[in-house]
């Protein structure tokens, strides 16, 4: 019997043989988040994947103070992972809960095209600020909770970043290109160089056996469209093929996982009333939300382990 794939969320569960867990399209996924879609838990996984890639290429940086502000850069390759409870560590100011930018913005002024500088300046803005070019979405207080003072990364190393992604642009983000290739040509700035060698886009791997793809579109965390969505663009002929099944635990219910999909929503709501009843501590609509928003990345997983158990039984 061929191998059957479950890629769930954030990663890739290969029923019977391995794991392994990391978005899809990493240099995709970076782009989107170094251009202000700040994902939630960003500020924790920034050092645990710089540090890995330092030890693996050793070019992310000279010294962490290349990449990380002086709060912060003494003692970050050490930090994580670690057995202390990441509330205690952003209580005691080893990290910031959620400001991985600096509010101020950085300017750009070194790509020698001064209509490129500006695009880049106002593209590098706290999102839904003035002058911040792109329409705000629902997701644009998240993002905004991204910025602020004191922050993560330094402003100089976003830049290089930025300028990287405009010369070298990925084929998903900001605008994707038909089949979504990887970008041409290979970055060089080292962060995004690391993550191009390590999206699932390069080389030749694709799947051979039916494999689902599953996660949430309202995802906070791991960002549907930027990585389930890139990677079924990128391998649609197998989609076509019906070799992929992609699934939206968030959509409307259709087809054989309308039960879960319901399942889902379902709970959800159950959750938000829960959170705004006595027992769940009689928050405000807004707290709520802040609450499910928080927890969603987490809640997609059981559903999406569910269907994977449904979609190999029938295989």
């Amino acid at each position: 019997m061929a191998t059957q794939r479950a890629l769930q969320g954030a990663g890739v569960t290969v029923a019977g043989v391995a794991g392994m867990s990391g978005p899809y399209a990493l240099e995709a996924f970076g782009d989107a988040i170094l251009f202000g879609n700040v994902d939630l838990g960003s500020t924790v996984f920034t050092p645990l994947l710089s540090t890995s890639y330092q030890k693996e290429y050793g070019n992310i940086y000279s010294t962490p103070s290349d990449m990380y502000s002086a709060t912060y850069a003494n003692g970050i390759e050490t930090l994580l992972p670690s057995t202390t409870p990441i509330d205690t560590i952003f209580a005691e100011g080893l990290l910031p809960e959620t400001a991985l930018f600096d509010s101020t913005t950085p300017v750009v002024t070194s790509t020698g095209n001064a209509t490129l500088n500006a695009e880049l300046t106002a593209l590098l803005k706290v999102p839904g600020s003035p002058g911040y070019p792109l329409p705000s979405t629902p997701q644009t207080p998240l993002f905004a909770a991204g910025f602020g003072s004191p922050y993560l990364l330094n402003n100089s190393y976003r830049v290089s970043y930025a300028i990287d992604a405009a010369l070298n642009p990925d084929g998903a983000v900001p605008t994707p290109r038909l089949g979504v290739p990887l970008a041409t040509h290979a970055p060089t700035q080292p962060l995004r160089l690391a993550f191009y060698k390590n999206d699932l886009r390069g080389g030749a791997w694709a799947p051979d056996s039916p494999t689902l793809l599953c996660g949430g579109d309202a995802d906070p965390t791991v960002f549907f469209s930027v990585n389930t969505g890139t990677m079924a663009a990128f391998w649609s002929p197998l989609v076509q093929a019906g070799l992929i099944t992609v699934l939206d635990v968030n959509a409307a219910p259709s087809g054989p996982f309308a039960a879960l999909q319901s399942g889902f929503q379902e709970s959800q709501a159950a959750q938000f009333a829960f959170y705004e009843s006595a027992a769940g501590g009689s928050l405000s609509p807004a707290a709520a939300q802040q609450l499910i928003v928080e927890g969603y990345h987490t809640s997609v997983a059981p559903f999406c382990s569910a269907a994977a158990r449904a979609f190999f039984s029938v295989l």
